[in-house]
């Protein structure tokens, strides 16, 4: 754990450890999370269409899984509906 001091414009300084270890350079962008007990800041991607690249791998084709998911909709449409009883 670091302790850090804020500045009285609000600004701290991140230790040089920290901005190694998390490639933190002058003009990289961070998220502030905002929880109910604390803040959390996050580093953001530069790319983030390309750091999300390769997350998600899957055999199937997007085309396959969206036919599949639109059958089982087809599926799911063609049960008998349930019907609320009058109180």
């Amino acid at each position: 754990m670091y302790r850090i001091k804020v500045s009285s414009k609000g600004q701290i300084v991140i230790p040089a450890k920290l901005r190694e270890k998390y490639h933190l350079e002058q003009g990289v962008e961070v998220a502030v999370l905002e929880y109910p007990e604390e803040i959390v800041i996050v580093p953001l991607p530069k790319d983030a269409i390309k750091e999300a690249r390769g997350m998600l791998k899957s055999k199937k084709s997007v085309r396959e899984m969206l036919e599949e998911t639109r059958k089982e909709e087809r599926l799911l449409d063609k049960r008998p509906k349930k019907t609320r009883k009058a109180s």
